[in-house]
């Protein structure tokens, strides 16, 4: 097990991009989930500006860990941090490996800010996948009046205000998240007399979603599973077959889903099921890093348009 992780760390090191991190732009800098190199499939690696974050899917040897940990340190320049988590452990947690203690940071991508908390909850506060999900947002909002489904910390309501969206109507059950996607827009100078902030249940608030409607642009990034509260193999279905009430025609919509168990064509067929209106237009990839072994794997992102 040394053995094998000693030689870790420069093979790891090999996969950062060429250019070294700018300061504040988050990115992947290896992506070990996506199962392309064999026998790091445990393991990715994040740039969250000053923070180098490892994060482990199985227990590694510490000492090999360390000496991973110390070569991040000292080939990111602007490193100050570099932290791991546990994601195989109970509550998924933290460990500081090398440098200063930082539980808070501010990231920019595309432009845009970000608040990113470490050690308090499974997830940052941003996906790093779903960067040109993003981008495709802020170009394609102007003056739109949009739905930001399952909205987390409302990175997508950020971009959509920059992109010049009228207003953004954001939906999550976590008013822990909304009150960090409150944060984010302040970062950004972005006048929340346009956002709105509701903190409920999907499932059981059509009726109050289609109050606000109807919209021009439906964002829909749910998790795969939320005991209790979303199996999406079973919801997402119930979300599309209400795209008529929600949304004006002509319309945009982008339909993401993220579990490894399920494909493109299973989204595809549900549109096809659920709302026959809706014209397929195109995918948006992650970014390159992101490289999947497996087609269908990783996150997938359509984008349609509503056609009544």
């Amino acid at each position: 097990m040394t053995d094998e992780l000693e030689n870790t760390a420069p093979h790891l090191l090999t996969h950062i991009p060429l250019e070294k991190p700018r300061s504040q732009h988050a990115q992947r800098l290896f992506h070990g989930r996506g199962h392309a190199y064999q026998g790091y499939e445990h393991v990715s690696i994040d740039w969250l500006a000053p923070v180098v974050l490892i994060t482990l899917y199985k227990a590694v040897d510490t000492v090999d860990l360390q000496h991973l940990a110390e070569k991040l340190f000292s080939d990111i320049a602007d490193c100050r941090s570099v932290q791991v988590q546990h994601r195989y452990q109970q509550r998924t947690p933290f460990e500081l490996l090398l440098g200063e203690e930082c539980a808070e940071t501010v990231v920019e991508e595309n432009g845009l800010k970000y608040q990113i908390t470490l050690g308090r909850a499974q997830n940052t506060g941003l996906f790093l996948d779903m960067k040109n999900g993003r981008q495709w947002v802020q170009e394609h909002s102007h003056n739109a009046k949009v739905l930001n489904l399952f909205s987390y910390t409302c990175a997508f309501s950020v971009a959509a205000l920059a992109g010049g969206a009228k207003q953004v109507f954001n939906i999550d059950m976590s008013r822990v998240s909304l009150t960090t996607g409150r944060d984010n827009h302040r970062l950004n100078d972005q006048d929340t007399k346009k956002v709105k902030f509701e903190a409920i249940d999907i499932f059981k608030s059509f009726g109050r979603i289609k109050k606000h409607g109807p919209y021009d642009l439906l964002i829909c990034d749910p998790p795969s599973f939320q005991k209790g509260s979303v199996d999406i193999r079973r919801d997402y279905k119930k979300i599309i077959r209400r795209i008529p009430e929600f949304m004006n025609s002509g319309s945009l919509l982008m339909l993401c889903l993220n579990s490894p168990d399920l494909d493109t064509e299973f989204l595809k067929q549900t549109v096809v099921d659920e709302c026959p209106a809706c014209q397929y237009l195109s995918e948006i990839t992650a970014p390159e890093v992101f490289v999947e072994a497996m087609e269908g794997k990783g996150l997938k992102v359509l984008i349609y348009k509503y056609l009544c």
